[in-house]
Order: C-alpha cells, then structure tokens, then sequence
C-alpha cells in the first residue's frame, strides 16, 4: 500500500518581483485583503498605505503668547497660574467626603520626621502629644528606623476628632547635607502622612518650616532644637514635663506647628466673616 504522504517535500522557492511586493493572502478572496504595492518608476518611488495606518492631520491652536514676545504671561499671568496651582493641590489633599464641614474646634500638627511627633489641640484648649510610630528595618546592610503605617493609622482612629479637621504637616525639603537617606526618609515621611490622612478624612495644609519657625523666631542659624522645647513649653505649660529631654524636639516642632496652624485657621476665618 502506497503512502498517503510523500516522503520528500518538494519546497519550490518563490519568485518575489522586484516591482511588485505580493501580499500574504489571507481568505481565497483577494479583494477582502488590505496590500501594499511599491511601483518603481524611472525617478521615484511611490507607497501606497493603507487606511488604517494614514496619520491624521494635526492642527495647533492659536495660544496667547502675551507680552514680552511669548517668553512669558508676564507677572501677574504667572502669580494667577501659582494661586491655582496651590489651590487644586490643597484640593486634592483636602477631606474626600464633600458632605463633610471641617471642624474648626479640633487641629493636628504633624512633624513628619521618623523622630518627629503628632499634636492633638482639642476644644478645651488642653493639648497632646504623640511620638510618631516607627520600627526598624534592614536597609541594605544596615539597620534603619522607618514609621510605622499601620500604627499611625491605629494612633489616628483612637482619636475622637471629627471627620474633616484640618492636619497642619510641615513640608518636607530636602537639604543638601542631609544625604540621600535622608532625602528618601523625608519624602517618604511627608508622603506617608499625608496619604494616611487625607484616606481617614482629614483636611491636610502643608506647612514650610520657615513659615512657623518665623512665627515663633525661630528661624536662622542661631537657632536650634532646644530653642524650639524652650518655647513650646511656655507656650504649653501642661506639656512641659514631656519636652525636657533633647530628644522631646520632635514633640515640640509638632505643638508649634499646631499652634502655627490654628492661629492660621482663625485668622483665614476672621477674613471671611
């Protein structure tokens, strides 16, 4: 009985056009197949593309250039662009559930640092004050402390503070002598704050640390942590026996950032009214 199958396939190779490139086929039907054909001429070359692939047009619309030749909008254009750029970053860092009215009664102050601390101001002018939760962990071949997320957000819920109070967090700048480490530790730790905050309902204000320290005279270099327990203990009696080690500093920058907000807060109030 004779094979069904040849045992040697004849492969024949194909002729392609030096004119013409065939198109693979892929139904019997050759004029359901989308082909591209290259015709030589005696001077060029011209390509046919298919629908799909053609490119469509782009239009630019006419932009205000403004004055100074289009170099800029000039200074007012450029003060108006940074007010709302600052306002829709406030925004989206603001309490997430619109129903929601902020509670003026109640503000918290937050020193980011993994050595830094959180300040509870209540209603009743009385005052706390909390370590930030961290825990160490391996970072390459060294051991590092790293704040502790879970517990923060632990710390936040035992609160009794009305959803929508105002989170006064100092900004985190990066300093050149402070390293990469640091540059990572602090960004992470402004980071971490705030998405934990603005998560459980508050209403973050970022707060650059020359805007309280100059509040408080206590910026420049003359300046130094002790300075900044010194005044905060005066400015909360109660609170003074947890602000006498040196490092209770973290403690302090927390209640002076508080005290810096809900000064800011009543004053944007007095304004509005």
């Amino acid at each position: 009985m004779e094979s069904l199958f040849p045992s040697k396939l004849a492969v024949k190779p194909s002729f392609i056009s030096p004119t013409v490139l065939q198109p693979h086929r892929f139904t019997a039907s050759s004029s359901a197949v989308a082909a591209f054909r290259v015709f030589s001429a005696s001077t060029s070359t011209v390509v046919a593309v298919p629908p799909a692939l053609e490119r469509p047009a782009v239009t630019f619309e006419p932009q205000d250039l403004g004055k100074n030749g289009g170099r800029g909008r000039g200074r007012g254009g450029k003060e108006i662009q940074k007010a709302e750029l600052k306002e829709n970053w406030l925004n989206a860092i603001s309490c997430p559930f619109p129903h929601e009215k902020p509670s003026p009664e109640w503000v918290i102050g937050v020193d980011p640092d993994v050595s830094g601390a959180l300040a509870l101001l209540k209603p009743d002018q009385s005052a706390q004050v909390f370590d930030s939760p961290h825990l160490k962990v391996m970072v390459g071949n060294r051991v590092r402390r790293r704040l502790d997320a879970k517990s923060i957000v632990q710390l936040l819920q035992s609160f009794e503070v009305p959803v929508g109070t105002t989170a006064y967090v100092e900004q985190s700048i990066p300093f050149p002598q402070d390293g990469k480490q640091g540059w990572w530790s602090g960004g992470f730790g402004y980071g971490l704050w705030i998405g934990i905050l603005v998560t459980l309902g508050f209403s973050v204000v970022p707060v650059p640390s020359l805007s309280w320290k100059n509040k408080f005279k206590l910026a420049g270099s003359r300046s130094n942590k002790d300075d900044s327990r010194e005044v905060a203990s005066r400015l909360f009696p109660s609170m003074s026996s947890q602000l006498k080690r040196k490092k209770d500093h973290g403690r302090a920058e927390a209640l002076l950032i508080a005290a810096y907000g809900k000064d800011l807060k009543i004053s944007n109030d007095t304004v509005c009214v």
